[in-house]
């Protein structure tokens, strides 16, 4: 069978289902997401796929893994489950507008190895609440682990009426089947390789892509440094760094950089040499490209494969910077427990050194800063081409939502037009869906000049 006819043959059981689904209630959609996220989030069932998960990856750590089923999914769905999907989901009857949540059709969902487990659970509930059927294209990589977890999601659909095509999962993936299935479905959730990225968006159909992160973070004079260096660790060890959100710079100032990298190593930062850090360079890029050897593995592995005797205690690498670009490879993202360290002088520097990286790696994605200082905080914000701006905590946790700020909690974090890609913000329910726009007449007369123009013309002179 050819590729063609392997994807026209899944499209044609998903549509079948989804339109079963189209005629669900909202009550209904609701009961099946929380079904499948209270199951997927029972400890037991979460430390199994986290171990099978990391048995057939080698990527993060299990722990890692079990959190983001037993907290973070529940925080995504707690998030969403007030939002309507379903009907009249928005009136407002001063302007005669109501707007109706309509389903896509078929997605297509494509599947991370660094986030096998959770991702598919992600996509699966946002477009379940939509009344849409999901297709996953998982890694060749990882497609045990997102195999079980769709499996798991089909019987809770079974047991509870619902039709199981609902989500399907492609049993041999490839990058074939992966771009046929693009073209083929309604809509792609792509998150992955760029290149993955990139297939998505000439597809021919639409998709929200996400962008490469490399998350640069300042720590600035006024920072409560041993809350910084604490928050610091938590977000570049979790999942062993395997997510985009990771830090993978930091920025500090000269007054406290001396005191900062102590606090650091005490947090199980273990500074390398520069005799270190050049074997650390040359096994971590083969050829100009990451090493799969070396993403999201255990720090002790790192340090063996570049020879760098570690202490029992070390949790990250620490490799002392001053250039960026392709020349310095430490300046770009590296989705591995190695953590990049710059010194400046006056914070109009740092701003130009977090543009500069992210120009290299990661612009549009996001940065950070630790500091008291709110002048600092807005200086940041206003001059960097970045769609988040995390302050005061652990980048890597806090960057795709938390229940310590007021992201949207997701597994997508789009980085507007400078990353390539149409959203600005995390990806959430709103994007998976339809709407039809109903406009009724009102009793509105036109405005007058003044109010149209008001002041505006006083200064300038219009052709």
């Amino acid at each position: 069978m050819s590729t063609e006819q392997t994807v026209n043959e899944l499209i044609e059981r998903s549509r079948r289902a989804q339109e079963i689904a189209e005629g669900f209630s909202q009550r209904k959609v609701d009961e099946l997401a929380a079904a499948i996220v209270y199951k997927l989030s029972r400890p037991e069932l979460a430390r199994e796929l986290a171990v099978e998960c990391v048995n057939e990856t080698n990527i993060g750590n299990e722990e890692s893994k079990i959190n983001k089923l037993t907290k973070k999914m529940p925080a995504v769905f707690y998030q969403i489950k007030s939002e309507k999907t379903v009907g009249v989901i928005e009136s407002n009857p001063e302007m005669g507008i109501q707007k109706i949540a309509k389903p896509v059709g078929v997605i297509a969902a494509l599947i991370p190895s660094t986030n096998p487990e959770a991702t598919p659970i992600f996509k699966g509930v946002l477009g379940l609440r939509a009344r849409n059927a999901v297709i996953f294209a998982p890694h060749p990589a990882s497609k045990e682990t997102t195999m079980k977890v769709t499996n798991i999601m089909r019987e809770v659909l079974e047991q509870n009426n619902a039709p199981k095509d609902l989500f399907i999962c492609i049993d041999r993936p490839s990058k074939e089947l992966s771009q046929e299935l693009m073209a083929q479905a309604d809509l792609t959730m792509a998150t992955g390789s760029g290149d993955m990225v990139k297939s998505a968006y000439s597809s021919g159909k639409p998709a929200y892509g996400v962008g490469a992160g490399n998350a640069p973070v300042i720590v600035d004079e006024t920072a409560d440094l041993q809350d910084a260096a604490e928050k610091i660790k938590i977000g570049k060890t979790g999942d062993n760094a395997s997510g985009c959100s990771a830090e993978n710079s930091l920025v500090i100032h000269e007054s406290i950089y001396d005191e900062m990298i102590e606090l650091l190593q005490d947090k199980g930062g273990f500074l390398v040499s520069t005799k270190e850090k050049e074997r650390l360079r040359d096994v971590m890029w083969i050829d100009g490209r990451l090493s799969r050897d070396i993403v999201a593995k255990p720090v002790d592995r790192i340090a063996s494969l570049a020879n760098i005797d570690i202490p029992n205690n070390a949790k990250f690498l620490m490799v002392k910077e001053t250039g960026i670009g392709k020349q310095y490879p430490f300046s770009g993202e590296k989705m591995s427990l190695v953590l990049t360290i710059y010194k400046y002088s006056d914070f109009d520097e740092a701003v130009e050194k977090v543009n500069k990286i992210t120009q290299y790696s990661g612009l549009g994605h996001s940065c950070g800063i630790h500091s008291n200082d709110e002048k600092h905080i807005m200086q940041l914000a206003l001059n960097t081409k970045v769609t988040r701006v995390i302050v005061r905590q652990p980048h890597g946790a806090a960057n795709s939502g938390n229940w310590f700020n007021g992201l949207a909690n997701t597994f997508s974090l789009g980085c507007g037009t400078w990353g390539g890609n149409i959203v600005s913000e995390n990806v959430t329910q709103k994007h998976y869906m339809n709407t039809t726009w109903v406009a009724e007449p009102i009793d509105r007369q036109p405005a007058s000049e003044e109010e149209i123009f008001g002041d505006l013309l006083k200064t300038t002179t219009p052709l």
